[in-house]
């Protein structure tokens, strides 16, 4: 079974980050929350309360297929900031593991240099920040082991998407339809 981390920041864009974890665990995928903040209690950038999972020094992530990346604002930043996650983005990224950003945090894998040459997406605002192959105005785009998402309404083809990186496209497929999808 395929392990996945969403890595949440005080500031994250909440339907962002959710979303992904709901529509993964209804795919059977694990999927845990790790707080970069030291703490468990993360508010979202609309002042929304939750509790991550775990925290990231005390989280295992040898074995995790993919790292997952929420926008939101200061959450990006926030994100952006912790020198561990740099390191272990970059590893994934040597590795060809899968990472998947969405909204302003395709920015963290910009500015890492994980994009020199991909197509990728964000939040329309953070566009210009990109220094990518080509920047493209879709939901999500998949480059290689890359996945970008430009925003909020974006969140469910973006998990969808992941879902199908996961765990194949009729997987994908079944969830869209439980939860009443429609392209």
């Amino acid at each position: 079974m395929s392990k996945v981390c969403v890595f949440l920041a005080d500031g994250f864009e909440e339907i962002e980050g959710l979303s992904v974890v709901d529509v993964l665990r209804r795919a059977g995928v694990e999927t845990v929350t790790v707080s970069v903040m030291g703490r468990k209690q993360i508010t979202g950038s609309h002042d929304i309360m939750i509790e991550a999972d775990t925290v990231f020094e005390e989280t295992d992530m040898t074995n995790a297929d993919m790292i997952v990346l929420p926008g939101g604002m200061p959450g990006t930043l926030n994100l952006k900031a912790h020198e561990g996650l740099r390191e272990l983005i970059l590893s994934f990224d040597r590795e060809k593991k899968y990472l998947a950003a969405i909204c302003a945090a395709p920015v963290i894998f910009s500015d890492l240099g994980l994009l020199r040459g991909k197509r990728a997406c964000a939040y329309p605002s953070f566009e210009k920040e990109l220094e990518c192959g080509q920047v493209m105005r879709a939901p999500t785009v998949t480059d290689g082991h890359i996945t970008t998402g430009r925003g909020m309404g974006a969140a469910i083809p973006f998990a969808l998407k992941l879902t199908e990186i996961l765990c194949g496209q009729d997987k994908a497929e079944e969830i869209g339809e439980a939860i009443v999808f429609e392209r």
